[in-house]
C-alpha cells in the first residue's frame, strides 16, 4: 500500500535522544554508498524512484519475497544506469561486506528483525515506520544501533521537512507558551478488506519468508500484500500506519524522550464488516507524569476514525498543540497556523513534505557523521505509544507504564504485550 504520509525533520524530539552520537562515516569511498532495497512493494518502489536518482548512492542489490516485484524493482534500478542484484534472501545480502546501508521497507513484523539483523552485519539502517511490531523490539533496535555503531534511520519524514521544522521552532521559542496538551488525528476512510477463506500462496511468493519470525498462519489474500498492517501479527492497526506520522509530530512538539507513564483507550471496529483486525475507531490518552520531560504534567491525545472522510481542524489528519498562551495546528503534508490569544491568527506556513530530503539526512549521516533526523531512539517513542494504545484498547483497561524501565507495572497480562510470541527462525532477534 503506498503511503500518503510522508512527515516531518527535527531540531528537537527529545534533546536527549538526538543527542545520542552518530556513528563514524563509512568507510571506503567518501562520497558514495552501496545500498540495498529490501521490500519491494508500495512503499518500497516510492524509495527507489528517489534513490535511484541520487549520484550519491549505488543501488546494489533489490530483495523481495515476491518475484514479480523483485523483477519490476530490478527493471526500474537497471533503467536508471544501476546494475543491482535481485535477491530473495535478506541474509545473502547482509553477508556481502560492500554493502554499506539497507533501505528496509517490509511489512511491519519484518521492521526490527531485518534492521537488527542488518546492524548486526556493520549495515547502516533506513527503516520504514512503525520502527517495531512492540515495545521490546524497539528497545532492542536501539540497542544494536549503539552495540554496532551505525545509524538506524526511521521513515518518518516529517522531521526533514521544512515546513514541519519551522513549525517546531516556533513551539520550542514559545510562540504558544507552556505546551500542557497535545491532540493528534487520523481520520480518513479506508476500503474494506472482506472476508476470505485461506488459500494456497501464489507460486512467485515465498510465503514461508514473509512470514518470518511471525507465528506459522495460512495464507489470506486480503493480507498479503499491503493489508498485513491491519492485522495483529503482522502491524500495529492504521494506529501504527498512517497515525505514527501525527504521533511523532505531536511527542517532537511536546518534548518527551520517554514513553508515557499512564495510557487509557476505547476503540473497536464499529463501522467495517470485515477481517482485518485491528480498531477502525479509537480514543487514546496518554498521561506524561511531572518530571518525565516536563515540569508539570502533560497530556497526549489520539483520535482515529478510518471511516471518515472529513477533515478536522481544517486537516484530514493533523496535530494540535495546546499552550498557555496560544495554539498550534499542523496537517500533514500541509502546512500549520499559528494561533495567540483569544484565538487571534499570527503565522501559517504551506508547504508538502520531503521525502528526498530525509533519504539525504540518513546518507550525510552516514557518510559524513551528521546528525540523524529521526534515530531509531525517537521512532520507539512514537511507535510504543501506538503498542501501549493497542494494548490498552485490546485489554480495555488503563496501563500503568515504567518509562525507565519500560515495563507495565499493574497487569500482568499486559505486561506480557510489551514483546510478542514469535515461531523458531532464523530473524527472531536476541534478548526477545
Amino acid at each position: 500500500m503506498t503511503t500518503r504520509r510522508t512527515f516531518l525533520k527535527s531540531s528537537a524530539v527529545g534533546a536527549a535522544a538526538l543527542a545520542v552520537p552518530t556513528s563514524a562515516p563509512a568507510e571506503g569511498k567518501a562520497d558514495t554508498l552501496n545500498i540495498a532495497l529490501i521490500g519491494c512493494g508500495g512503499m518500497g518502489k516510492a524509495h527507489l524512484s528517489l534513490l535511484v536518482k541520487n549520484k550519491q548512492l549505488k543501488i546494489a542489490y533489490v530483495c523481495d519475497v515476491d518475484e514479480k516485484r523483485l523483477a519490476d524493482a530490478a527493471k526500474i534500478a537497471t533503467a536508471a544506469g544501476h546494475e543491482p542484484k535481485a535477491e530473495k534472501d535478506l541474509r545473502k545480502i547482509l553477508d556481502d561486506k560492500a554493502v554499506n546501508a539497507v533501505w528496509m521497507a517490509t511489512p511491519d513484523h519484518w521492521h526490527a528483525p531485518g534492521a537488527i539483523l542488518a546492524a548486526d552485519h556493520g549495515k547502516h539502517v533506513y527503516v520504514e515506520k512503525p520502527c517495531s511490531h512492540n515495545i521490546r523490539e524497539g528497545r532492542l533496535m536501539i540497542d544494536a544501533a549503539k552495540r554496532n555503531k551505525v545509524n538506524i534511520q526511521v521513515g518518518t519524514q516529517s522531521r526533514s521537512t521544512k515546513t514541519c521544522q519551522e513549525a517546531m521552532d516556533r513551539i520550542k521559542g514559545g510562540a504558544i507558551g507552556d505546551i500542557l496538551a497535545v491532540k493528534a488525528w487520523n481520520s480518513q476512510l479506508r476500503r474494506n478488506l472482506g472476508h476470505v477463506k485461506p488459500s494456497e500462496p501464489p507460486a512467485h511468493i515465498d510465503y514461508d519468508t514473509w512470514l518470518g519470525p511471525a507465528p506459522v498462519a495460512p495464507f489470506y489474500t486480503n493480507r498479503v500484500h499491503g493489508s498485513w498492517r491491519f492485522f495483529m501479527d503482522y502491524g500495529a492497526g492504521d494506529m501504527g500506519n498512517d497515525g505514527v506520522h501525527d504521533i511523532d509530530v505531536g511527542v517532537w512538539g511536546l518534548g518527551v524522550d520517554a514513553l508515557p507513564n499512564r495510557v487509557a483507550a476505547l476503540g473497536g471496529k464499529y463501522f467495517f464488516d470485515d477481517d482485518q483486525e485491528w480498531p477502525d475507531t479509537q480514543y487514546v490518552v496518554c498521561e506524561y507524569d511531572a518530571g518525565n520531560g516536563g515540569k508539570a504534567p502533560r497530556q497526549f491525545i489520539f483520535e482515529q476514525r478510518i471511516w471518515s472522510p472529513y477533515v478536522q481542524e481544517d486537516y484530514e489528519n493533523g496535530c494540535a498543540f495546546y499552550g498557555t498562551k496560544g495554539m498550534l495546528i499542523i496537517g500533514h503534508e500541509a502546512g500549520w497556523k499559528l494561533f495567540g490569544e483569544k484565538n487571534k491568527p499570527i503565522e501559517q506556513m504551506v508547504g508538502k513534505v520531503e521525502l528526498a530530503k530525509h533519504h539525504q539526512n540518513f546518507i550525510d549521516a552516514v557518510l559524513k557523521g551528521d546528525k540523524l533526523a529521526a534515530p531509531v531512539e525517537v521512532g520507539h517513542i512514537s511507535a510504543g505509544i501506538c503498542h501501549l494504545a493497542n494494548i490498552s484498547t485490546r485489554l480495555r483497561k488503563t496501563i500503568e507504564f515504567d518509562p525507565a524501565k519500560e515495563v507495565i507495572t499493574n497487569s500482568a497480562e499486559a505486561n506480557a504485550m510489551v514483546r510478542r510470541k514469535y515461531r523458531e527462525h532464523w530473524s527472531v532477534p536476541k534478548g526477545v
